[in-house]
């Protein structure tokens, strides 16, 4: 394998930090055999090629042992079980971030120690002890609160000591945490926001947290907030079995939350040890910060915590091997596989264009709407979500007035389906053949297909989509209406409309918002949940099976179609690279490197419900980075004029939207070189 080969399929590469929640086995007191578990998991993790563990609180001493806390025999059976493993780690790759307690100046701390490679890099104590129910930690320990700028003699070495560390790998960006202890995360004031604001990418808790009901959703609304509200990542680890059961019960719950969505979650109450792994996208963090002002709002607001905080480096010495990926990679980004949430997302989704049209229709006054229907996904779409503003408006469906306009290529099925559309949703439908006012035109122009020849280039097809246009708005004066624009997200990113008088333009663009991939979903969806009456819903699915194209070319001597992904990729790249471009920003080989991860084994994880098994296909890198590059040339150098100028249309979703008053904005004459360039030199030749 080339070293290009070999960066570009590690993790490590691409921003990515292997971690994990431990669940060692506990005892009920036994340094020594903490320790040893400890270890174990160390090496556990060293071989799964780790790069940080979490271990729960007190995980050394044990944590409910309460006055054995102050025996001074125990306190320094627990220092030498911290030596022992610190002497152990000097050839393992994970650094720990481990419980125990140490003393100090006479105080006795609950602390997370954080080694690494033999030695210890810091100590942080616990800032918030619980002393209420079941909870009596002052009875033991001192808080760290205002414990700053101070070092501690531990493992016979010194090492920093006190609220104010975070911990950075000098070779390996990104590679950013601190850690917190337990109740510290339930505070309102969680020490780890301030962390989150001097820098640090990955939070720590090690926490003991013994089970009662509902505690568990309690503990993973607490992490899925704090990594939303932090532009952060956030690995919990509590203990497990093996601490005294005197009054309480543990579960061994471990969590690892990124921006609010859970990557990973432990089996509760496991008989065996264990490794909670997943791998977190802390470059994806740090563009998040950096794209979200009003979390350097909060740094400011906060007095630049980072002032007040000592980084501590050290060397990680990441091996750039191919290990894998172990964080769900979605191929359908605007999709979701799970069923419920795909439901609330469709829900949401069709909901939204509905409410911006009936809004659109009310505030405009217009007496009817005007819409090409080509029976197409994206006019099919658009004139369902009409039919349902009106109905909710209180209006006729037949102040809808839908116009199929069959061209040069028009197939014969398509136009069926769209007046079976229209027939069945009871609107106003009418025809107009263009193909007269086509030829006039061509031949006006001295066009070679008006003297016979079969030339089908690309003014020949503009020829027909401007003429729809054209048309639509003529009618809408006519008609006192407004025209509903048909064309999607997707086709937005590619440039794939007609500028001008064509489908790029209309006095509302319902569908801009809704990527192609999706759309197929929210009709399939419409269908699901009897949105309409069973004639439709036949008409729909028959126009979910019919293959997408713009149909302006006559077929072919085979017989062929115009294929719409035959021209510019399959659209469920395209919404692959759209989602990761607008979204996250990410580099383009960042976006191979997922997408080969998401696409390139049709067997492994999850398809959303509803992909037909003819459709559940995979792509290798080669073919990724055909269509990456044709997507990135499109999208920044050949199509920016046209999303410049677009109508109004509803944003949809948090994968953002191309309107240059929204989420986007970009000059109209800029240059996909740097894209390409770095697609070039980032992936294995």
């Amino acid at each position: 394998m080339t070293k290009a080969a070999r960066h570009f399929s590690s993790i490590h590469t691409h921003g990515f930090v292997r971690v994990a929640a431990a669940t060692p086995a506990a005892t009920a007191g036994d340094p020594a055999a903490n320790a040893e578990a400890a270890l174990h998991l160390a090496r556990a993790a060293h071989e799964d090629h780790v790069d940080l563990v979490v271990f729960p609180e007190l995980n050394l001493s044990s944590y409910a042992v309460d006055d054995l806390h102050l025996q001074d025999g125990f306190r320094h059976a627990v220092e030498r079980a911290l030596g022992t493993v610190v002497a152990g780690t000097g050839k393992l790759r994970p650094v720990l971030v481990l419980g125990a307690p140490l003393m100090r100046n006479g105080r006795l701390y609950n602390c997370a120690v954080i080694v690494a490679r033999g030695r210890v890099l810091g100590v942080v104590p616990k800032t918030f002890l619980p002393n209420y129910r079941e909870y009596y930690e002052k009875r033991w320990f001192a808080s760290g609160a205002g414990l700053t700028g101070l070092t501690i003699d531990v493992a016979g070495e010194t090492a920093p000591f006190g609220t104010d560390l975070i911990f950075a790998a000098r070779d390996l960006p990104d590679l950013t945490f601190a850690a917190e202890v337990c109740e510290d995360f339930w505070s309102p004031t969680p020490p780890s926001t301030m962390a989150a604001l001097a820098g640090a990418l990955i939070l720590c808790n090690l926490s003991a947290s013994n089970i009662v009901i509902g505690k568990a959703r309690e503990r993973a609304m607490l992490a899925a907030a704090q990594s939303a509200r932090t532009c952060s990542a956030y690995v919990f680890a509590a203990s497990g079995p093996g601490e005294s059961t005197t009054d309480l019960a543990w579960d061994g719950q471990a969590l690892i939350h990124e921006l609010g969505f859970e990557l990973a979650t432990s089996p509760r109450f496991a008989a065996e040890p264990g490794l909670l792994v997943a791998d977190v996208d802390v470059g994806r963090l740090r563009a998040e910060r950096m794209r979200v002002g009003t979390f350097n709002d909060a740094a400011a607001f906060a007095g630049h915590p980072e002032t007040r905080t000592r980084r501590v480096s050290f060397e990680h010495r990441p091996d750039h091997a191919d290990i894998g990926l172990k964080r769900p990679v979605a191929r359908f980004p605007f999709v979701p596989a799970d069923p419920a949430r795909l439901d609330e997302d469709c829900y949401e989704a069709f909901n939204i264009q509905v409410e911006g049209l009936s809004r659109r229709i009310t505030a405009s006054g217009a007496k009817r709407l005007v819409i090409g229907v080509s029976g197409g996904l994206d006019s099919t779409h658009a004139l369902i979500v009409a039919a349902k503003a009106f109905d909710r408006l209180g209006r006729p469906r037949s102040d809808i007035l839908g116009f199929t306009m069959p061209g040069f290529a028009t197939g014969d099925g398509t136009k069926a389906n769209a007046w079976a559309l229209m027939n069945a949703l009871g609107v106003t439908g009418a025809e107009i053949d263009i193909r007269p006012a086509a030829t006039r035109m061509l031949e006006d122009m001295a066009h070679p297909f008006a003297g016979g020849e079969p030339v089908y280039d690309v003014t020949f097809e503009n020829v027909q989509a401007g003429l729809r246009t054209d048309y639509l708005f003529r009618l809408a004066n006519q008609r006192e209406g407004i025209v509903i624009g048909t064309g999607d997200l997707s086709e937005l990113a590619l440039g794939w409309c007609t500028y001008g008088v064509g489908d790029q333009m209309s006095h509302y663009a319902v569908n801009a918002g809704v990527p192609k991939t999706l759309i197929q979903f929210l009709i399939r969806w419409c269908i699901r949940t009897d949105q309409y009456d069973p004639a439709t819903d036949q008409v729909l699915d028959a126009i979910l099976n019919t293959e997408i194209s713009p149909e302006l070319v006559p077929a072919g001597a085979d017989g062929a179609i115009q294929s719409t992904e035959a021209k510019i990729g399959p659209y469920a790249l395209n919404d692959f690279f759209l989602h990761y471009i607008v979204r996250w920003g990410m580099d383009p080989t960042k976006i191979a490197f997922l997408a080969l991860h998401a696409w390139g084994d049709a067997a492994a994880g999850e398809w959303p419900v509803g992909v037909p098994e003819t459709a559940r296909v995979a792509y290798d890198l080669p073919t990724i980075r055909y269509w990456l590059e044709r997507f990135l040339w499109r999208f920044f150098q050949i199509s920016q004029f046209k999303r410049t100028a677009i109508p109004n249309g509803p944003k949809v979703s948090t994968g953002g939207a191309l309107s240059p008053r929204g989420d986007w904005r970009a000059p109209a004459d800029g240059t996909a070189a740097p894209w390409l360039a770095a697609l070039e030199q980032g992936l294995p030749s």
